[in-house]
């Protein structure tokens, strides 16, 4: 365990930066499973209301340094790619 006050200070921050990140990382997963839900519904307008919802979050979360930008491009681009392949 952490002995001197800044590595004490230190494992706190991680600490509440973990939960943090946790909570962010579960909203951006959750938003995406909206998505996925809703195209394998078969339902286009609910997956585009969805997608259109799930981009900021997901751009937020680049914003935080959660995931980088490129992976977040992929995630978008994927799920854009399933709800085009509804028509």
């Amino acid at each position: 365990m952490a002995n001197s006050p800044q590595a004490k200070k230190r494992a706190r921050q991680a600490e509440k930066r973990r939960v943090r990140n946790a909570g962010q990382r579960s909203r951006m997963r959750t938003f995406i499973k909206k998505v996925i839900a809703a195209v394998d519904a078969g339902d286009k307008e609910q997956a585009q209301a969805a997608f259109k919802s799930a981009v900021p979050i997901i751009d937020s979360a680049v914003t935080k340094g959660l995931i980088h930008k490129n992976n977040a491009a992929r995630k978008k681009s994927r799920l854009n790619a399933k709800i085009k392949a509804l028509s």
